[in-house]
């Protein structure tokens, strides 16, 4: 290992520690997590020099942990958009010799289009009016946010991605997908369409529309791990939609994964509601069965109400904070059942403060009625095997 200077790894520890908290995946594996760091890094846009330069301190910084007594996942604070751990101010001014941070390899593509006509602003109004995309408060805030996290992009090509894809993560052009990240747009890819500053559009790709070298597990907002095919995903859907329940496929972006919402309340006092639940068609199949055995999850704990023929109490006073945390508690379960392996713990951690209250029961009890309501219930697994 080359001779460190010891004033920079000074500067970079807490930037280390807050790294090694926002990555960390529980099994506190100091070199795997290092290692994520420097990929993470990479699709910051850190040269190959500044990569290999931040992974030697790094190794130097772990090297020193064991002995002062350190522990960087607790002694950091995780951050929300890990993409700042890598600005110029941070990371990036430390290690990135050459920065291309604040440099997009096309720069007319992400700068702010000044030189769009009135014409073409003419047009887009009447795009927005005309559909009533941006017509409430929610609505509107889910936009700034879209904004914000967008950073690469000037706001006003935010926008336009977000009109066509709401849900969108990461984007880029063919070019930049191959140079930076070793990817291609999939054969019929739909690509989107951003202002220029000196020409009339260009095309971005979503990442969900590429292949080939892989992403680290943080390019992407619900990874599960496992195999499950499209025909049997089709066949858990085809037992959903028995239990008055309409099932909506969203063409939407990594970023938005599903919801549900009740459509009318049985007439009869021993019926069943009808629900609808919407799933992003983007996702691979086992991403797709998590999403659907979540908002199924949120109908059998009530939270969106009393449904007698289904037994399910009214239990819409719960915080949303513990709505989420049952709810995904129990669709882990139902998948770690069943063979696949959700990243849940990336999703809980937003989630921290509501474990207090955590109902164990209605997790357990939740998790066996999605797996009846998607035909696979311990009992018909039983029934079949006799």
């Amino acid at each position: 290992m080359p001779a460190l200077d010891m004033s920079l790894m000074e500067r970079a520890e807490p930037h280390f520690c807050d790294a090694f908290a926002t990555y960390d995946r529980g099994d506190r594996d100091l070199v795997r997590t290092a290692q994520e760091i420097t990929m993470a890094g990479k699709m910051a846009g850190f040269t190959k020099r500044g990569r290999r330069r931040m992974l030697d301190y790094l190794y130097g910084f772990i090297d020193t942990l064991e002995e002062r007594g350190v522990d960087p996942f607790e002694k950091g604070c995780r951050v929300d958009d890990p993409s700042t751990l890598f600005s110029s101010d941070r990371l990036g001014g430390l290690f990135n010799a050459n920065p291309t941070l604040q440099r997009p390899a096309q720069s007319d593509l992400f700068r702010t289009p000044d030189g769009q006509q009135p014409r073409e602003r003419a047009l887009i109004d009447q795009l927005i009016a005309a559909t009533k995309l941006y017509d409430s408060s929610d609505a509107i805030q889910q936009l700034f946010a879209f904004t914000i996290r967008l950073r690469e992009f000037a706001p006003f090509n935010a926008m336009l991605l977000h009109i066509q894809k709401p849900g969108l993560t990461h984007a880029a052009t063919a070019h930049d997908w191959w140079q930076r990240f070793g990817r291609v747009p999939k054969k019929g890819a739909r690509p989107l369409l951003v202002l220029r500053m000196k020409g009339p559009v260009d095309f971005v790709f979503d990442v969900q529309d590429t292949e080939g070298k892989d992403l680290p597990v943080d390019a992407f907002s619900f990874p599960t791990f496992g195999n499950l095919s499209d025909n049997r995903f089709a066949e858990f859907m085809r037992a959903v939609s028995k239990e008055k329940i309409d099932l909506v496929q969203l063409d939407a972006g990594d970023g938005q994964a599903g919801w549900i919402r009740l459509l009318a309340r049985s007439k009869n006092d021993k019926g069943k509601n009808v629900y609808q639940l919407a799933y992003n068609r983007n996702h691979a199949a086992p991403t797709r069965f998590v999403t659907v055995a979540h908002e199924l999850a949120h109908l059998y704990l009530g939270h969106l109400g009393a449904d007698n023929g289904r037994r399910v109490p009214d239990r819409r006073h719960t915080h949303h904070e513990l709505m989420e945390v049952e709810a995904e508690m129990a669709a882990y379960l139902v998948a770690m059942r069943n063979g696949l392996e959700p990243r849940s713990e990336s999703y809980l951690s937003n989630y921290k403060g509501a474990f207090e209250d955590l109902n164990l029961y209605a997790v357990t009890r939740t998790a066996n009625a999605v797996e009846t309501a998607m035909g696979i219930s311990a009992q018909k697994l039983w029934n079949e095997k006799a």
